[in-house]
């Protein structure tokens, strides 16, 4: 029989997040949005005005402050609401709207960065002085001023704003075409049953013990996405093309150096990652071999690379045990961080299970005020009960943030965005390791850890090795087209899994299905958080309540330092490799241990 998706109606309401928490209505979000306009408007008056004296200045960032945290409800409410189900119209009508808005925002208050630079440092110095209220903004004039090299003339930094709806439009016509108009054929379950095939359903049908069931469902759903080449080349063509623009407009070398100095990180940070994974080559062949070992296969497939190493034990998780567990695991951070979590569970901040339409993975989004969204497709296997925690990890970190800073002293930088996330990961996979009752079930979690590392410190970086390979592909004048595209990513893979790995042909269009490649260099910070968060949740367990109240500081910091300095508030220090080569070892190390096993 064959397994249809619920439509977004037929979802049990206790299982779908509460967007009432934002507006109680769309007239309230209706007004907001006409509000927020009002402001902008209100605001560009001050033009060539409020940099007279301080009180005009500090009456300007209020006001700046105050339209930016209105808009950023409307566009996070829309953005909730045409998630639930990417093929509602209506949803995607907000959503167009929120994002339409919001480029007029920018348009209508692009002369306040070059005006802000244009006072210079004396004048600033006495208006703090003047004006001590003014202190609550100073991060953010700071990081205006950290970056005055690339901000523009008033009239350039309009144009550029004019160009921000245009620059979403690869990313949301990707979006489009993944999670709402792709259709995929039905396959063969392991009881023989006919299902549809989905986004959300690949890696869980990867993950079956049958590999007639993994090849089936592997060829079919790149097939699938090969027959749209041209148009998801096309789409990247796109993206790569508005990054580039941009670095160009702002005078940045490359697409990669804008990225990495928007989160005010050194490009040396990115570099030295992929030197360490380089190095540590020799120990992801290891783990292949393994792999091949344990699944007793003469060739290693790419649809072999989800399939459990242990398959005596069945980790099938409901929610209600996933929610649980969490709390369970999550104990060593303390009373006050579960209250919160339960909080989450039973007030609806998280969209727990897949629907038609929508929007495939898993997120956490802020929402200044309110309290995080949580987007999950829970299909009750193990790795969605460490997605849950994942997500819950985000949420934990926006919360902290968002408590303790004001709005915008509390949007911490990308590059610490996915520590307390995999740092609740790996608490959940020590509590689980510790407390495993059979000789498979630590096998099992061992295989777990294993992927993580595989998954996270490498598959990412290898990620990060196709935007820094194909961004300059684009610079050098080279078209990218789905065969320059697909060959790069296919290459990659060979150097990546080794020769112990059959990279199946079809393996070379996964690229296609990669959100994160719409997120400007976002992907090689899950390889660095991966690192930093191994460290983090082993200092909690090991040293408890010193290391826990440092790293609830770290969360509560938003972006009131710069990345690399709030990682050292925790213990970690990336002006070096060391914590991706320590993180190694300690995969090396689970490699061990599974072949002891």
């Amino acid at each position: 029989m064959e397994q249809k998706l619920p439509k977004r109606s037929e979802v049990p309401v206790e299982l779908t997040w509460n967007l009432a928490d934002i507006y109680a209505n769309e007239n309230d979000w209706e007004a907001d949005l006409k509000k927020v306009l009002s402001l902008a408007d209100e605001f560009s008056l001050l033009s060539g005005k409020f940099t007279a004296d301080a009180k005009s200045f500090l009456a300007a960032w209020d006001l700046y402050e105050k339209f930016l945290l209105i808009g950023y409800r409307v566009a996070e409410y829309a953005a909730r609401y045409a998630d639930q189900n990417t093929a509602d119209s209506h949803g995607q009508e907000l959503r167009g709207k929120a994002m339409s808005t919001m480029a007029q925002v920018e348009e209508k208050t692009a002369f306040f960065t070059p005006e802000v630079l244009a006072l210079g440092a004396d004048t600033l110095a006495g208006f703090y002085k003047e004006e001590p209220g003014l202190k609550k903004y100073e991060v953010s004039i700071n990081e205006i001023i950290r970056t005055k090299d690339h901000v523009l003339s008033k009239e350039m930094e309009e144009l550029i704003a004019y160009a921000s709806e245009l620059s979403d439009s690869p990313q949301h016509g990707a979006s489009m075409l993944r999670d709402a108009d792709l259709k995929f054929p039905v396959v063969k379950n392991e009881k023989g049953e006919d299902v549809q095939l989905t986004n959300g359903r690949f890696v869980p049908l990867q993950m079956s013990l049958n590999r007639e069931v993994r090849k089936e469902s592997f060829e079919k759903f790149y097939e699938r996405y090969k027959e749209f080449g041209n148009t998801w080349a096309a789409l990247y063509d796109g993206e790569v093309k508005q990054r580039r623009f941009h670095a160009k407009a702002r005078h940045y070398n490359s697409t990669f150096e804008a990225a990495v100095d928007g989160n005010n990180v050194s490009p040396e940070v990115c570099d030295n990652l992929i030197e360490s994974v380089h190095r540590g080559f020799d120990k992801m062949h290891r783990y292949v071999r393994l792999r091949k070992k344990l699944l007793g296969v003469d060739e290693l497939h790419m649809y072999d690379v989800y399939a459990p190493m242990v398959a005596d034990y069945d980790a099938k998780v409901t929610y209600e045990e996933a929610k649980e567990l969490s709390l369970k695991a999550l104990a060593p951070l303390g009373e006050d961080y579960l209250e919160i979590v339960k909080r989450a569970y039973a007030e609806r901040w998280i969209d727990v299970v897949e629907n038609e339409g929508k929007r495939g993975g898993a997120y956490s989004a802020g929402c200044y005020g309110v309290h995080p969204y949580m987007l999950l497709n829970y299909n009750n296997t193990l790795d969605d009960v460490f997605t849950l925690v994942h997500e819950m990890g985000h949420s934990m970190h926006t919360w902290y943030s968002e408590k303790n800073q004001t709005f915008l002293n509390s949007q911490y930088k990308i590059f610490v965005a996915e520590v307390a996330s995999t740092t609740n990961e790996i608490l959940l996979l020590e509590y689980m390791l510790k407390n495993a009752t059979d000789k498979s079930e630590k096998a099992y979690l061992i295989n777990h850890y294993l992927e993580s590392f595989k998954s996270t410190l490498y598959r990412q970086t290898m990620f990060e090795e196709f935007e820094r390979k194909t961004n300059k592909m684009a610079e050098d004048g080279t078209p990218l087209t789905f065969e320059t595209l697909s060959d790069v990513y296919y290459n990659l893979n060979k150097e990546y899994f080794g020769e112990d790995m059959v990279s199946d042909p079809l393996i070379a269009y996964e690229w296609c299905r990669i959100p994160h490649f719409y997120y400007n260099f976002y992907v090689y910070q899950y390889a660095t958080s991966f690192s930093a968060a191994v460290a983090i949740a082993h200092r909690i367990l090991e040293e408890g309540t010193p290391a826990v109240e440092q790293y609830k500081k770290f969360l509560s910091s938003g972006c009131t330092e710069d990345p690399v300095s709030l990682l050292k508030i925790a213990g970690i220090d990336f002006s070096t490799g060391k914590p991706v080569d320590e993180a190694l070892e300690v995969f090396e190390k689970a490699i061990e241990e599974m072949e002891n096993l």
